[in-house]
């Protein structure tokens, strides 16, 4: 008997460290997922695109393809890749953090230069040429699923960068976490934007009281400012992260007088306000001057990818090279 409730308690135990376990790796996830906020709702913003031109009732199976698509990208090609890395070369996962951040920056830079400097744009994409609808189809959803795999990269990789140093399957557990939940959030997101207009529709002529259908109004009116709220929110969100990644990664290789520099003026802004909002003012200042560092590195990147790398792109893909 006192054998029997030994094994019990030993059970018990091991129960609990396993619940533990699994807090610890649920907190860190949500940590991660915190840090690749920019990536995320860049991911969010860009993947609507490409459902334009689609019948109403193929929207919601091509978001589950690219669904898919980018739970295999995440979970069975990036997260080996990260785990490998982290094991045998992190010295490079810093590298490759501020090669994403510089991407980042380079992206929502792009996005504020064309709309400072309009211009006319001559992208030809294969999924805009003419063609049966099913062609159509897999050619916009493949373009999709590669545009997820650059960007999931970049969450991986941040999320990696902020997992605490531990055993291998306590990092895969996270970052498959990581991985899982956000692919959900990104992509339920997407569906419930882009199914919006639909239901304020159905809602605006089918409501059986004229409140319901004052709502469904509204709705349709509301998407359009609200799809251009989310590319605000969007860029605003890369350079605030891609500038701050840069700038650890300055102060991990021993360059930190600028980050020390930003943190000391967000500390003496956030002193000049009552000690209620303090915390939150300094955050916003660093936010800010993280952002306008980010932005002023992306617009020195345009000309440098323009003009130096898509070139070159195009001479191994035997194609012009269009962002």
């Amino acid at each position: 008997m006192s054998g029997l409730l030994a094994l019990l308690d030993d059970v018990a135990g091991i129960a609990k460290v396993a619940a533990a376990s699994i807090d610890d790796v649920a907190a860190q996830a949500v940590k991660a997922g915190a840090k690749a906020a920019g990536a995320v709702i860049d991911d969010a913003a860009v993947t609507p695109k490409y459902l334009h031109g689609f019948a109403a009732h193929r929207e919601l199976p091509v978001i589950w393809r690219i669904a898919k698509g980018s739970f295999k990208n995440k979970l069975l090609f990036l997260l080996p890749a990260a785990l490998l890395l982290s094991s045998f070369a992190p010295w490079l996962i810093s590298p490759l953090l501020m090669l994403g951040g510089a991407y980042l920056c380079f992206e929502g830079a792009e996005k504020i230069y064309h709309v400072l400097v309009p211009h006319d744009e001559h992208h030809v994409f294969p999924e805009d040429a003419p063609g049966d609808p099913a062609h159509l189809e897999e050619a916009k959803a493949s373009g999709a699923i590669k545009t997820d795999f650059i960007l999931s990269a970049e969450i991986m990789t941040i999320a990696l960068a902020a997992i605490p140093p531990s055993n291998i399957w306590m990092q895969a557990a996270t970052l498959a976490l990581v991985g899982i939940g956000i692919t959900v959030a990104v992509y339920g997101a997407v569906a419930l934007i882009v199914k919006a207009d639909d239901v304020g529709l159905y809602a605006a002529q089918n409501g059986n009281f004229a409140l319901t259908r004052s709502l469904g109004r509204g709705l349709v009116r509301a998407m359009p400012g609200f799809m251009k709220l989310l590319t605000i929110v969007g860029t605003a969100a890369m350079l605030w992260v891609g500038g701050s990644i840069i700038i650890h990664g300055f102060e991990v290789m021993g360059f930190g007088t600028l980050g020390h520099l930003i943190h000391d003026w967000a500390a003496a802004v956030g002193h000049m306000v009552p000690e209620s909002y303090s915390g939150f003012v300094e955050w916003a200042a660093k936010a800010t001057m993280d952002g306008v560092f980010g932005l002023t590195l992306g617009m020195l990147l345009i000309p440098v990818a323009t003009k130096v790398i898509a070139p070159i792109v195009g001479l191994f893909t035997g194609k012009s090279a269009q962002h």
